[in-house]
This record gives structure tokens, sequence and C-alpha cells, in this order.
């Protein structure tokens, strides 16, 4: 049987540990311009617009979310407007070091919301960067 959250007027989704709208945290890493070039292999509109469909859901139910961009000024440009769109009032942790992880701003602020199950998703070069910042976080 389902059971409050502690948002009152949602039932707990899960007892088996999935994630769930009360225990997780979006983290969006790095979605900028210049990082799309290194991606060749997928369409990079579909990158686009698959990013913002989890900022929108992330929103529709009440997750936090943490923007994060890499060197706005002298190489990645910002984080693309379609995806600030869904957050107007949000400014993007801005950090110096490729590791999100190495940036105690990101890490305090994955820290505030109180969520311990992390949905992260990072745009450069896909599967090592996550791979990489995943392992760096256990």
């Amino acid at each position: 049987m389902a059971q409050p959250s502690s948002n009152g007027n949602r039932p707990k989704l899960s007892e088996k540990g999935l994630l769930t709208p009360d225990n997780c945290v979006v983290a969006l890493i790095d979605h900028q311009g210049q990082m799309l070039f290194g991606t060749s292999n997928f369409d990079r509109q579909g990158i686009i617009n698959n990013t913002v469909a989890i900022g929108k859901a992330a929103r529709v139910f009440d997750v936090p979310v943490v923007l994060t961009t890499v060197e706005t000024k002298s190489f990645s440009g910002n984080m693309w407007p379609q995806l600030r769109a869904v957050f107007p009032g949000q400014e993007p942790i801005e950090r110096s070091s490729m590791n999100s992880w190495d940036d105690k701003n990101f890490v305090a602020a994955i820290e505030k919301s109180g969520r311990k199950k992390i949905l992260q998703d990072d745009q450069i070069p896909p599967r090592k960067a996550l791979l990489y910042k995943t392992l760096n976080r256990i």
C-alpha cells in the first residue's frame, strides 16, 4: 500500500529503491553548444530534444534540478537556450573543471537537495564522461 510522501500530496511511489520524484535529483551537465561538436554518432537535435524532455519531466514531477556548465566564456558557450527556457529563473553553476564532481558549488547544490539518488544527464562524450563522473561520485 502506498504511503504519503514528504510532499504530502503524492503517495510514496517506490519501496524498492527505484527513482521517484521524492528520492532523486536531476543534474543536467554541460549542455552547451560547443559540446555538441564532440557528438557525431547521434542526431544533435534529438539530443537537445531528449534533454529538454528530461528537464520538463523533472519540472512536472517537482524533482530538484541542478544545472551546470563549464567554461562558458572561453570555450563551451552558454547552455542551450531550449534548456534555459525550461528553467528561466535558475542560473547554471559555472565550473572551470571538466569533472563536475570536482566543483564544490556543484557538489553543494546536489547535497542541498537532500536526495541520495542522482539522475545525471551529461553532454560530453556521453559514455566516457558519464562513466568517469559516476565513478568519481562513488
